[in-house]
């Protein structure tokens, strides 16, 4: 591939995923909290959402690899991603229109949110394996690979720090949309909805692919072959375990933990959750811009260790903040300072774990002689989507020990009653500030830990795993990478 479509890669194919990750961050990290605050639940209600969200996830999880191999299959004047691109991010913002914007209440919206659930873990899916699949077919430089990965993954962190701004400051408090969150989740949805698309637009006509592949007839689709393409991958299989448990601990603050924790400790007002996590994600930024140039310094391995260490600091330092110091600002902007730290340990983990996922194509390819770069793409998000079941799990577990239910309901009637103009904005506001007084010192230490504790402890045994068992390093890579050619040459 010529050096001027390389740079035509490097721009338009990460601008694609912007409002892709909007979406996300809406679905993923704000759906509980719309329903939080703008259902009335029954703890039977909560249970049965909480079981929706886990099922819808792990059937989600499981049909990444079929998806994958079906793109493997496809072969179209325009690629085998392109067209699942396009389709996919459609049908999801279809999707978040309608989720965001209905006004069913108790069973009868927990029958339609199963529906909708598992509606948009298709259509997300589609665009999702495609979209990251693409990486390998782009270029099999590993350079290229780290820039476009950082890149790719930059763009995305512009798209979910917007939305995690924008979001929660325009949903809750006195700056919502409409005075209320219900008309405010439904506007913002909108907003989503239509800008996915758009830049999506950036990488199906800006990016351009290695097809040479597609003149080779594709395999027939079956369970064996997503099998042993990646059970018989032995680094992949390590990387299935690692990955899965260091995203389990990363997703726990932004999954419930987070937002409630700041709402029942400083106020119902979404201008401090958006700045908590714009605090949180600023470090990260750093990370997306120059991590190419941080890894052509440090080994993989080394920075692997440097991470651990910054974020097991990060959550020691919100820990300690969130139960000896008074409920200030001082105490909030030490939390958000220990958060940035914590993220910056997990973002670099992550950014090293997603490369170290798909350096395991060529090893594949060495081991078997064939790539199935679609199959092994689609493992990073079949985990990150088990992850944040478990995630789900946890943050439900802990909303029914810490009874946050109990507050959440009173902070959705008033909603409900704002949203119908039966009180002023002014009325809400003063109403939910009673409501938060009342919430006890243990309920708010129980997301404290949950928040911090436990993605800890998950964090390092990840690193633990991944310093003794992944053998891909920079130096191996190479290696494989030489092998690879001179058997071709040979051919």
């Amino acid at each position: 591939m010529n050096t001027k479509q390389e740079k035509k890669n490097l721009l338009f194919y990460p601008l694609g995923t912007v409002g892709r990750d909007m979406v996300y961050a809406l679905f993923t990290n704000y759906v509980m909290l719309f329903i939080l605050y703008t259902k009335q639940l029954t703890n039977q209600q909560l249970v049965f959402i909480t079981g929706i969200m886990v099922f819808a996830r792990i059937f989600d999880a499981l049909n990444d690899p079929i998806m994958g191999f079906i793109i493997e299959k496809t072969r179209s004047k325009y690629g085998k991603f392109k067209p699942w691109l396009l389709s996919g991010i459609l049908l999801t913002s279809v999707v978040i229109y309608l989720v965001f914007n209905t006004n069913l209440e108790g069973w009868n919206f927990v029958w339609f949110f199963l529906v909708i659930y598992l509606s948009y873990s298709i259509a997300y899916t589609m665009h999702d394996i495609s979209y990251w699949g693409m990486i390998p077919a782009l270029s099999k430089d590993g350079d290229m690979r780290n820039k476009l990965t950082a890149r790719a993954t930059l763009f995305a962190g512009i798209g979910g720090i917007i939305a995690g701004i924008c979001i929660p400051m325009f949903t809750a408090g006195s700056l919502a949309l409409g005075g209320n969150a219900k008309t405010a989740y439904g506007r913002i949805a909108l907003i989503i909805a239509v800008l996915a698309p758009l830049f999506i637009l950036f990488t199906l006509f800006g990016a351009k692919e290695d097809r040479s592949e597609m003149a080779t007839s594709s395999e027939r689709i079956t369970f064996r072959k997503i099998g042993s393409s990646i059970g018989g991958n032995d680094q992949l299989l390590w990387m299935i375990l690692i990955f899965l448990l260091q995203q389990i601990g990363n997703g726990i603050v932004l999954a419930g933990a987070g937002p409630n924790y700041i709402y029942f400790e400083f106020g119902y007002e979404g201008g401090l959750y958006s700045t908590f996590s714009t605090v949180g994600m600023m470090a990260t930024g750093f990370l997306m811009i120059f991590y190419p140039a941080i890894s052509r310094k440090l080994h993989r391995q080394r920075m692997v260790e440097l991470m651990w260490i910054v974020g097991t600091i990060g959550y020691a330092i919100m820990l300690v903040a969130g139960l000896f110091l008074p409920s200030t600002m001082l105490k909030f902007w030490i939390l958000s300072v220990g958060f940035m730290a914590a993220n910056l340990g997990q973002y670099g983990l992550y950014l090293i774990m997603m490369i170290s996922i798909i350096n395991t194509v060529e090893y594949n390819e060495l081991k078997t002689g064939s790539r199935d770069e679609a199959i092994i793409a689609s493992v990073r998000p079949f985990l990150t989507k088990m992850a944040s079941s478990v995630t789900i799990i946890i943050a439900t577990v802990t909303y029914m020990i810490v009874k946050v239910t109990e507050h959440t309901n009173q902070i959705s009637g008033l909603e409900k009653l704002a949203n119908q103009e039966l009180i002023t904005a002014a009325e809400k506001s003063e109403q939910i500030a009673a409501v938060i007084s009342e919430v006890a010192p243990w309920q708010k230490n129980g997301l404290l830990l949950s928040m911090t504790v436990l993605p800890c402890a998950l964090m390092i045994i990840s690193c633990m795993l991944y310093k003794k068992h992944y053998i891909l390093s920079e130096e191996k890579y190479d290696e494989i990478c030489k092998e690879l050619e001179t058997r071709k040459a040979n051919q």
